[in-house]
C-alpha cells in the first residue's frame, strides 16, 4: 500500500493524495489541494493519526 501525490485536471486545485493497494486499486482519494505541499501535509495527517481513528458504523 501506498500515498501518492497526484495531478489532478483541476487547474485551479491542481494536486490531491490517493491511497493505492499493492494490487493497483485505488482505496481512498482526497478532495484537491492549490498547493502540493498542502496534499503532503494532509498525507501526513492522515498517517499519524489514522491508526487511533474510530470506525462509526451509521448503516
Amino acid at each position: 500500500m501506498e500515498f501518492q501525490i497526484v495531478r489532478s485536471n483541476n487547474s485551479a486545485q491542481p494536486y490531491f493524495w490517493r491511497i493505492v493497494a499493492s494490487n493497483g486499486l485505488t482505496l481512498a482519494a482526497s478532495e484537491t489541494y492549490v498547493n502540493k505541499q498542502d496534499a503532503i501535509n494532509a498525507v501526513h495527517i492522515v498517517r499519524v493519526n489514522a491508526g487511533n481513528a474510530q470506525v462509526l458504523d451509521y448503516c
